[in-house]
């Protein structure tokens, strides 16, 4: 699961950030003459990639790189945690290891399977390491056991929460100071 953003989500960087991503997403193109629309008027939620500010960071530059446009978190996570699962539409602020954000995404797929019938394809878009079904399974099993905040244990039936985005704005100067 993706973990919470390290810093504070009313600090006034991720505020800055997100006056400046809906206005370049053109979230509210009309705004001037009609008032916001709905899409425009929320800040939507921060929040890091992985579990370490090291993984946000590292996951955080595939991102931005345009090799990531996956992510997949364990469904009992979600639950133990009271976490709402990401829907189609959702928008999210995606920032480094140390809370500064980077980017504006928008969730566009969201389906929960079990851990063994997860799809090569997923693997390949989640973007890590070879982008290989056999990686994404070893990367995420160690990730599943180590970082699970509920305590049923990892098995391969385990329901997996795979969720697919869009970048729709990212900071001209991000990862210039990540790592």
């Amino acid at each position: 699961m993706d973990a919470p953003e390290p810093g504070t989500d009313d600090s006034s960087e991720i505020e800055s950030f997100w006056q400046v991503a809906k206005v370049r997403a053109k979230l509210n193109p009309t705004g001037y003459y009609t008032g916001e629309r709905p899409l425009g008027s929320l800040r939507p939620p921060a929040w890091a990639f992985g579990a370490t500010p090291e993984q946000a960071d590292e996951l955080l530059a595939l991102l931005l790189s345009g090799t990531k446009t996956a992510t997949a978190g364990a469904l009992w996570d979600y639950e133990a945690e009271g976490e709402e699962l990401p829907t189609p539409g959702a928008l999210g602020i995606v920032t480094d290891g140390h809370g500064v954000p980077h980017a504006l995404v928008v969730t566009t797929q969201v389906d929960v399977v079990p851990f063994d019938e997860v799809s090569a394809e997923h693997a390949h878009l989640e973007g890590e390491g070879d982008r290989s079904l056999a990686t994404w399974r070893e990367v995420h099993e160690r990730f599943f056991t180590e970082h699970a905040v509920h305590t049923r244990g990892f098995t391969p039936s385990m329901p997996v929460v795979l969720e697919r985005f869009d970048v729709l704005y990212s900071d001209p100067s991000a990862g210039s100071d990540m790592g």
